[in-house]
C-alpha cells in the first residue's frame, strides 16, 4: 500500500508540473502573468465578479487588483461596469475576444479530456471527482496555513 501511495505522489506531483508548464505557456500566449491568467479563468467561467472577489481568490490588496483590472481592461480582455442590481459596485466581465483566446487554448484540452474520461465507469468518475475535490481542499487548508507565515524579502 505504500508503495502504491508513494506512487500517486510522484503522479500528483509531475501532474502538478505539468499544470505549471502548460499555465505558464498559456500565460505567454496572452501576455499576462501568472495572477492575471487566473483572474481570466475566474471571468470566463463566471457571469462576472465583483474586484473584491476576484481580490479575494487572488490573494490580492485593493491596490494590486485595481493595477490588474487596468492592465486587463487594456489589453482588451475585460470590461467593467455598473453593477445592475447596485449601481455603487462594480461588475468585471470577460469579453468575447478572451473567452475566443481562452477557447483556442483550452478547447483541444477540453476535448480530449472528454474523451479521456469516456474510459471510466460512474463510479470511477465519482471516485476521481472525491480525490480531486479532497485533494482542493487540503490545498486550500495548506494555502490558509502558508499564507500566515512570514514572507522573505527578495533582494534585487
Amino acid at each position: 500500500m505504500d508503495d502504491l501511495r508513494a506512487a500517486l505522489s510522484v503522479e500528483m506531483q509531475t501532474l502538478q508540473a505539468a499544470v505549471d508548464a502548460f499555465d505558464e505557456a498559456a500565460a505567454g500566449v496572452l501576455g499576462v502573468n501568472r495572477t492575471d491568467l487566473r483572474c481570466l479563468e475566474i471571468l470566463v467561467r463566471e457571469e462576472a465578479a465583483a474586484p473584491s472577489a476576484l481580490g479575494l481568490a487572488l490573494g490580492l490588496t485593493t491596490g494590486s487588483v485595481t493595477a490588474m483590472l487596468d492592465r486587463l481592461e487594456k489589453l482588451g480582455y475585460l470590461t467593467r461596469s455598473p453593477d445592475p442590481s447596485d449601481r455603487r459596485k462594480v461588475a468585471v466581465r470577460a469579453t468575447d475576444a478572451v473567452r475566443q483566446k481562452a477557447w483556442e487554448l483550452y478547447g483541444p484540452f477540453v476535448a480530449e479530456g472528454e474523451e479521456l474520461t469516456r474510459d471510466y465507469s460512474a463510479e470511477q468518475l465519482r471516485l476521481l471527482a472525491d480525490f480531486l475535490r479532497r485533494s482542493r481542499e487540503l490545498y486550500d487548508h495548506q494555502l490558509a496555513r502558508v499564507r500566515e507565515l512570514p514572507v522573505v524579502k527578495r533582494r534585487r
